[in-house]
């Protein structure tokens, strides 16, 4: 069976076809980064109107690149939460109304477990059971996975995320959105050592996380650098960057190594935005190999809001008997804008 899916919670529009025999089989995405950046941050209204022109002609291209028609479909994928409710309306009308149009199923799905299940698109991909580390500018989680819909949460921030806390001290340094990726281009310049940042939570003794702490100490150190005159300093800039970075790694990482502990499993896999960041990912494989076991991540195309994730989880949910088909040819259709990831697990 082939499955198209459509992703638009924020400000990437991602279409994909996958096969549950064949695995990805095209996928394609445009983001709105460019768009967004003179505001410094997505503008909902602006990104649900770029969502509606991009839709139609990144499905076309899908559907060229893998050679089938509409006639060739199996069923229809969409993200219904969370994200922005102007942005999922878009995709999961569209969606919807595709589907109606074929006569297929339209099968919702959530965010978090797209990206949960999108290192599996890998060339090595991860086998169940595994720890995951979702990191995105809005989650921050720890799940054991057993299978699929089958997530237990092990902790989660209590504040910002570790994007958010990302981007924030990235616009506090004065640099563009999206905020995350220049904050990590810079302080590759810079000595991580230069300042004691904080690491909240890092000895609680949980799984949970705190970064807007961490946030307000960047602040502080930004005003202190402007009252002396060296705000505009390349070298103190580039300094506190890197010393943010190492920051937020550090929790992260000392939280999944944690994690792993806890469980007794030797698999830890990555997933979200922030798993494009290059010092967590040598943080991590360098733990992980200390201790004998593996990390994976998605490939760095696929770290990003996307498609194939979507087309992919609907394939995986199929594939383990989760999804009543017949079920889903119903005309109706809503969104969750807010929505836990508990509610698609398996009771």
């Amino acid at each position: 069976m082939l499955i198209i899916g459509f992703e638009s919670s924020c400000d990437e529009t991602g279409v994909a076809i996958a096969g549950t025999d064949r695995g990805l089989i095209a996928h394609a995405l445009h983001s709105q980064i460019a768009m967004h950046r003179e505001y410094g941050g997505v503008v909902p209204e602006l990104a649900s109107r770029d969502h509606i022109r991009r839709i139609v002609p990144l499905t076309r291209e899908v559907m060229a690149q893998a050679g089938v028609k509409p006639g060739d479909l199996g069923a229809v994928a969409y993200t219904a939460g969370p994200g922005l409710a102007g942005a999922l309306l878009v995709g999961a009308s569209f969606a919807k109304s595709f589907a109606w149009s074929l006569g297929l199923p339209a099968i919702p799905i959530h965010h978090l477990e797209g990206h949960l299940l999108s290192p599996q698109l890998a060339d090595e991909a991860p086998d169940f059971p595994f720890v995951a580390l979702l990191v995105s500018g809005g989650h921050t989680q720890l799940m054991r996975v057993a299978g699929v819909g089958r997530y237990e949460l092990l902790g989660e921030t209590l504040d910002d995320a570790a994007g958010e806390a990302f981007d924030k001290s990235a616009k506090l340094l004065g640099l563009s959105y999206p905020g995350g990726p220049e904050l990590s281009r810079l302080a590759q310049s810079g000595n991580p050592a230069a300042y004691d940042l904080p690491r909240p939570m890092l000895h609680s003794g949980n799984l949970d996380f705190s970064f807007s702490g961490l946030k307000t100490a960047v602040l502080t150190r930004m005003r202190a650098l402007d009252a002396s005159g060296r705000a505009a300093d390349p070298a103190a800039r580039a300094d506190l960057a890197a010393a943010t970075e190492a920051a937020i790694v550090d929790v992260l990482a000392t939280k999944a190594l944690q994690a792993l502990r806890q469980t007794g499993l030797r698999t830890l896999v990555v997933a979200g935005g922030v798993g494009a960041n290059q010092r967590l990912r040598s943080r991590l494989q360098t733990a992980l190999a200390a201790m004998g076991g593996r990390v994976y991540f998605p490939p760095l195309s696929l770290c990003t809001d996307n498609g194939a994730m979507i087309a992919w989880a609907a394939v995986q949910r199929v594939r383990a008997g989760l999804v009543d088909l017949q079920d889903f040819k119903r005309p109706e259709f809503g969104v969750r804008p807010r929505w836990d990831l508990q509610d698609v697990c398996i009771a």
